[in-house]
């Protein structure tokens, strides 16, 4: 294999779910917004709108309103019995899109997620979360967001800087075939 930071980043990327209180600095904020910027999409539409939360007081009433809608209960996502759905993570990302544009928005996702592997940020890609942005409930907070009324949440990321060392995942040989 080919090594150099890119796919260095790429290989070292795994799900972070625990993250230290200190908030990412302005210039990796300003980093990760480019490489969102750069996504590639199709036909080149950029159709996503993405949002950088880094009000705690605002992603914790998300949270609860999350809560209050799918049940404290309901085990949406992993680790929901002790942390909120952004994980505590410092910045949370947002991406919307209209015409559900899923693939544009999992591209960005993919820019932004190793962008910040490579400057030693962890990051937990979060799809439960469109239970509430996307339900009459969440109305409030894509107001507040700035999110134009016909666009949909497709993706979201936590972004901090890591708290644990997980082990890694097994990954699947078998899944991948070369057809000459």
């Amino acid at each position: 294999m080919i090594h150099n930071a890119v796919t260095d980043a790429i290989i070292a990327r795994q799900t972070i779910r625990d993250y230290k209180r200190e908030q990412i600095t302005d210039e990796m904020l300003e980093t990760l917004k480019e490489a969102a910027k750069c996504a590639p999409s199709g036909r080149n539409m950029q159709p996503c709108h993405v949002r950088f939360v880094q009000n705690a007081e605002m992603l914790h009433g998300m949270h609860l309103d999350f809560k209050n809608l799918v049940g404290w209960d309901t085990p949406a996502y992993t680790r929901a019995d002790t942390n909120p759905f952004y994980h505590n993570a410092p910045t949370f990302v947002l991406i919307y899109a209209e015409n559900d544009s899923a693939m544009d928005a999992g591209i960005m996702a993919e820019n932004i997620c190793i962008a910040a592997e490579g400057m030693g940020l962890g990051t937990c890609i979060v799809g439960s979360a469109g239970a509430l942005f996307n339900d009459e409930a969440g109305k409030k907070w894509n107001e507040q967001l700035h999110i134009p009324r016909h666009f949909r949440y497709q993706i979201g990321i936590c972004v901090g800087y890591p708290d644990e060392q997980p082990p890694r995942k097994p990954r699947f040989d078998d899944r991948i075939e070369v057809i000459r």
